[in-house]
């Protein structure tokens, strides 16, 4: 007991902006729903947000290839990656690109996070977000200001929203805009864009446009706010989302020449962190960034699969009488359970906590609140991440032509149907 107290007494020691944080919301609900399988659960896993489909066989290849390669390569990345990202900028964002603006992490996670490190600034974000973006702030000890937005809106900022946030006074702001969005699947067209971009330089914000899901927008038209904004405007991309290999933690930035500053400050830090980004995952990438018919023919297979199982679990859930934004890209929905507030009131659910809770323990799907991304706690909506299915064979099997109809999902995406359906009846059956 003893001992158990000198221990206790020492967190006095710990760094104030980490007492009391908990593990990221995403980690956690995984490890969870793998902790219940193997007690013997039946759990559908729509908790992470990891693609479903492999990584392309000719990526994979690259990385036996150059699996022999042990030095440190250069903080910024490997040059051939560097060109390769640049290209891959111009050529599916229609921007001008330089690989001297290319930073490689491991993960665009750990450069967004050195990203808040070196800027001296407050974070801006729209409510939801995804969950790591404001605790890295706390980490940090920087200030973060919500922007709120709601479903009738499609859960997106609005120019005048950001210009009324900066009215509040003349101070370095960092706005990350995340879209193909985490958690609601909705995107920017380029009308919103390119108001959005006008306050930014009014304002003189800087905007981490979080672009990870842009190669999954459902029909293939995503684009930059760069476009609009190029001098103020970071981007983040990297391997995750798109190419399947979220385990490989690749993660790019592309920074702007009047930005140097920033690239030069996020490079000489990870110079005293995390030193190079693995050597044979960086040659690896060379070849998923150069592109090519391969990768085209897995990136539309891709779209044609998230695009019919985010359609169909999206129209059966407002069937049930939720309320849901049709998802444009990414792998997510986040239905508002609102309109059957009084039946879940009854049974003691009063947040989305509460909720995610109860769905997992009766109906063995495991998903997260809103309240994690940035929503009010008493909020009834959930993030829904539709991937616990077999990407490899829905994507042989989702030729050109053919029609992903509701038996195909069956057939391919089954556990997500399953899931979508048992939310349905328990939602049917008053909670």
């Amino acid at each position: 007991m003893r001992l158990r107290s000198r221990y206790e007494a020492e967190k006095v020691h710990l760094n104030p902006n980490v007492r009391g944080l908990a593990p990221s919301a995403t980690v956690a609900i995984n490890e969870r729903s793998d902790a219940l399988r193997r007690a013997g659960r039946e759990v559908i896993k729509l908790g992470l947000g990891q693609s479903p489909f492999p990584v392309p066989e000719n990526v994979v290849q690259a990385l036996r290839d150059h699996a022999h390669v042990k030095d440190y390569l250069p903080a910024r990345g490997l040059p051939a990656l560097r060109e390769a990202v640049a290209a891959w900028h111009r050529r599916t964002r229609g921007i001008d690109a330089d690989p001297d603006g290319v930073l490689v992490g491991p993960g665009s996670k750990e450069l967004l996070f050195l990203l808040q490190l070196v800027f001296d600034g407050e974070l801006v974000l729209p409510a939801p977000s995804w969950v790591s973006y404001a605790p890295q702030a706390r980490i940090l000890g920087r200030d973060t200001v919500w922007i709120p937005t709601d479903a009738a809106r499609g859960w997106k900022v609005g120019a005048a929203q950001l210009d009324a946030i900066c009215a509040t006074g003349p101070r370095p702001r960092l706005l990350v805009l995340n879209y193909p969005s985490n958690p609601t699947g909705a995107t920017y067209d380029e009308e919103e864009l390119e108001a959005l971009a006008q306050v930014a330089r009014r304002r003189r914000v800087l905007v981490l446009s979080d672009e990870i899901y842009g190669e999954i927008h459902h029909q293939g038209g995503h684009v930059s706010i760069a476009r609009f904004y190029p001098e103020g405007t970071i981007v983040s991309a990297g391997l995750s989302k798109w190419c399947g290999a979220g385990g490989w933690r690749l993660g790019t930035f592309l920074v702007p020449p009047t930005l140097d500053w920033l690239a030069d400050a996020i490079a000489a830090v990870a110079t005293e962190t995390f030193t190079a980004t693995s050597a044979p995952i960086q040659y690896a990438a060379v070849r998923a960034f150069e592109g090519g018919p391969a990768i085209d023919d897995y990136l539309a297979r891709s779209r044609r699969v998230l695009r019919a199982l985010g359609g169909w679990a999206a129209a059966r859930l407002r069937e049930a009488g939720l309320e849901v934004t049709e998802p444009a890209g990414g792998f997510y929905l986040f239905p508002d359970f609102a309109p059957r507030a009084e039946a879940l009131r009854a049974k003691g659910i009063l947040g989305s906590k509460a909720l995610c809770e109860r769905l997992l323990q009766e109906t063995g799907v495991a998903a997260l609140p809103g309240v994690d991304f940035g929503r009010p706690a008493q909020e009834l909506t959930v993030r829904i991440a539709y991937v616990d299915f077999d990407g490899a064979a829905a994507l042989q099997d989702a030729t050109c032509g053919r029609a992903l109809d509701e038996a195909w999902l069956r057939r391919h995406c089954g556990r997500v149907v399953e899931a979508i359906e048992r939310i349905c009846a328990w939602v049917a059956g008053g909670g």
